[in-house]
């Protein structure tokens, strides 16, 4: 993978005003490197949406400077910024397929706009169709076409223009897990087989641990924090950030402990064929209190994470936590992010 960057954003701010300003981006630094596939991730209202808009130029910065292959997006004439969005292809949400157009037609029409003259754009479109497995589509109207397919047809219009970088935002959230996964897989493809990068926008951490090989949380307009996905999942750094890794149902599996000291444990494939659980109950008889787990793929090496909750016992509890860090396990102390999760009826409960 290239260490050239693609994408570098330096200290970039865009203020929205009207009848009050919102800073949706406030002072962002941010390098994406050629062929990388990036995960932008934050809740709605973070400003993730504007930071990838910024990135086509279809929303221009207040402050700051975003480069595409070292160009200042924001310095270059009318002719050179539409050259150079031509290298820049955009799937979204909504497919935005035209539904008087065939598949073919459709496609066809982001030619015409990129300046492919007529004769060389049905080979063009072929090819599209068949890099996205819709060659026996090409004369239907979306109105026959399942969502997963209509989300073909915009990654193959995104790819007709032979882009250097696709930017993906909120793509699969209107697909059910399936599709989402068949998306996703096709994504890694144009990535691996085409050289093409991939910048994902997305609110789902899933999204990011199935695809991403490096990820920017943002939170408020800001950069919480930024690196390598499997990084991100083992040691998240921000409470925003644990909120997205930390297992679904730790408020229901956690209720009832909140008084107990808990750790997360993080296993990689190396770590999960060893019992480690079972071998500290038996070698130093310490019992802890397995709350939840679950394992995923993150970044095509598949991991693993456990709450437990630690003995009472203060000299137990620290051995343990010992134990877990020796085995190279030992991910975090969470007991007051526990206490976050409850509602107060259960803290009032656990309070007596």
């Amino acid at each position: 993978m290239s260490e050239k960057a693609i994408f570098r954003l330096e200290n970039v701010t865009k203020i929205f005003r009207g009848a009050s300003e919102v800073v949706a981006l406030d002072k962002v630094n941010l390098t994406i490197n050629e062929g990388e596939i990036y995960g932008i991730i934050g809740m709605s209202g973070a400003g993730k949406s504007t930071l990838v808009r910024t990135l086509n130029r279809l929303e221009d910065v207040t402050d700051g400077t975003v480069y595409f292959q070292e160009e200042a997006l924001g310095s270059l004439s009318k002719n050179r910024l539409r050259e150079v969005r031509r290298d820049i292809g955009m799937i979204f949400q909504g497919f935005n397929l035209l539904n008087q157009k065939t598949v073919s037609q459709n496609i066809g029409i982001a030619l015409k706009i990129a300046g492919i003259e007529k004769k060389e754009r049905q080979p063009i479109i072929d090819k599209m169709l068949d890099i996205v497995g819709l060659s026996d589509k090409a004369s239907s109207y979306p109105s026959q076409l399942s969502g997963g397919q209509k989300q073909r047809v915009a990654i193959a219009r995104a790819l007709s223009t032979n882009p250097k970088v696709i930017l993906c935002d909120e793509a699969t959230s209107a697909l059910d897990p399936k599709m989402t996964g068949e998306i996703l897989n096709l994504l890694k493809k144009v990535n691996k087989e085409l050289g093409v990068t991939i910048i994902i926008i997305t609110h789902e951490m899933s999204v990011i641990e199935a695809i991403c090989d490096k990820v920017a949380v943002v939170n408020n307009g800001h950069i919480e924090e930024e690196g390598k996905v499997t990084e991100i999942f083992a040691n998240p750094k921000s409470d925003i950030t644990r909120r997205m890794v930390y297992p679904d149902n730790i408020r229901f599996n956690t209720a009832g402990f909140s008084n107990r000291r808990c750790v997360r444990l993080v296993f990689d494939g190396t770590a999960s064929e060893e019992p480690i659980i079972a071998d500290l109950a038996s070698s130093q008889n310490i019992k802890v209190s397995i709350l939840s787990a679950n394992t995923k793929s993150v970044g095509s090496v598949g991991f693993g994470q456990m709450i437990v909750a630690l003995p009472d016992e203060e000299d137990k509890a620290e051995k343990a936590i010992e134990y877990f860090k020796a085995k190279n396990v030992f991910g975090e102390e969470i007991t007051e992010k526990i206490k976050e999760h409850l509602t107060e009826e259960e803290r009032s409960a656990e309070n007596g």
